[in-house]
């Protein structure tokens, strides 16, 4: 692939990314917690509704990179963004909390296949920059976040929740409609994989302890990212703070990490994965542990900032490292490994905080989240020092 191609396609998947991830974020921030509790959920039933999108990432994102392998990453992204464009109508049908779960089950397959094959097809394409070219269309898919809570925010103020649902099948439809532009891969990509090293290749990333510990990283990262996403704008609706204002809230942290996440990316590729992801998982944890100390509009945006860039400086590296560890060019298994370790995380996150939050309050969640992020922290940097011992 030539220079320009290459930047050809980084361009336009991260467009089709951008559009995707706004209409699945419109789909759930500030919107989805706010509509459960209008159709009468508890906060543990929001915990499962939140949950119920990240169980496909479980179910379907390791399978999904793996044939991607085998039949190609444009093929597999296709299926994803149909799900895209199709989901946000059923919303408009919900009159229960049990058909939510249905149709955030259904919505949860398109981002699980698709943030899993696109990152697969990108870090198959680059090399030394790899870091930084995955960082970046991680930021243009964080784009699309940041847009959503103020999008959402103010439509749900302005209209209903049902128009925010319109948004989200619009932005759905657009990115399914450019996606008709993806290139083609080479059959050495694709369709020239040997079924004997495919599944050599599946093995060999399973066994890797390695990959396994950074997707942990990942998982506990989404855990908490997922869980502050379900219960944040409930906390700040009880201290009586508007909804357009907790857009901005969570619009803040997503914005934070759309500017530092490229940045991020550069750094790791040029430091060094551990160096980057450590210090973040710090970071990350100390912010969600002061979230009930300091929780005025202005305390809740500076911390979610902060949040914000710890979750980019984490993002930005593990991505890149699980690829810097895939052999046989098993890059869509290695992310679906990825993917469904986080995805495991990011279930658990909404599911444990409702929990917490029903029956100690938000205080205490919150400072669990945190003990698990700086958890996180200690235990992947005694695996990193290992592992440097082990290569000198």
């Amino acid at each position: 692939m030539t220079p320009a191609s290459k930047r050809d396609f980084l361009l336009l998947i991260s467009l089709i990314g951008g559009l995707a991830l706004l209409s699945s974020t419109l789909s759930k921030t500030p919107v989805l917690p706010l509509f459960a509790h209008a159709l009468g959920a508890t906060p543990a039933e929001i915990g499962w509704i939140v949950m119920a999108s990240t169980v496909p990432g479980i179910l379907i994102s390791f399978p999904a990179g793996a044939v991607s392998d085998f039949l190609g990453k444009r093929t597999v992204m296709w299926a994803a963004l149909v799900i895209f464009a199709t989901a946000p109508f059923l919303y408009l049908l919900v009159t229960d909390v049990t058909q939510l779960i249905v149709v955030r089950f259904y919505h949860g397959f398109a981002t699980a296949i698709f943030g899993t094959v696109a990152t697969a097809a990108i870090a198959q394409r680059y090399v030394a920059d790899r870091a930084a070219k995955l960082s970046t269309f991680s930021s243009a898919t964080i784009v699309g976040r940041s847009v959503a809570p103020f999008l959402g925010g103010a439509l749900i103020s302005l209209a209903s929740f049902h128009m925010v649902y319109v948004a989200c099948a619009i932005s759905g439809m657009l990115a399914l409609a450019l996606s008709l532009w993806l290139p083609r891969e080479t059959e050495t990509a694709t369709a020239k994989i040997q079924r004997p090293a495919f599944f050599a290749s599946l093995r060999a990333v399973v066994s890797n302890r390695y990959i396994l510990a950074t997707s942990g990283v990942e998982a506990a990262l989404y855990l908490v990212f997922g869980a502050v996403e379900a219960f944040l704008a409930l906390y700040a609706a009880r201290l009586g703070i508007p909804a357009w204002q907790i857009g901005m809230i969570l619009g803040a942290q997503l914005l934070s990490i759309v500017l530092l996440k490229p940045i991020m990316g550069m750094v790791s590729d040029k430091t060094g994965r551990e160096r980057v992801i450590i210090p973040g998982l710090v970071v990350a944890g100390l912010s969600v542990l002061l979230l009930p100390v300091w929780s005025s509009l202005i305390g809740l945006i500076v911390l979610m900032s902060v949040f914000g860039i710890g979750f980019a400086a984490v993002s930005s590296s593990t991505s890149a490292l699980v690829a810097d560890l895939t052999k046989n060019g098993a890059f869509g298994a290695s992310m679906g490994v990825l993917s469904t370790i986080m995805d495991v995380g990011q279930a658990i996150g909404p599911v444990l905080t409702g929990w917490m939050v029903g029956r100690y309050g938000y205080s205490a969640a919150f400072v669990l989240l945190a003990v698990i992020l700086l958890t996180a922290a200690g235990v992947f940097a005694g695996l990193a020092g290992q592992r440097r011992r082990v290569l000198a």
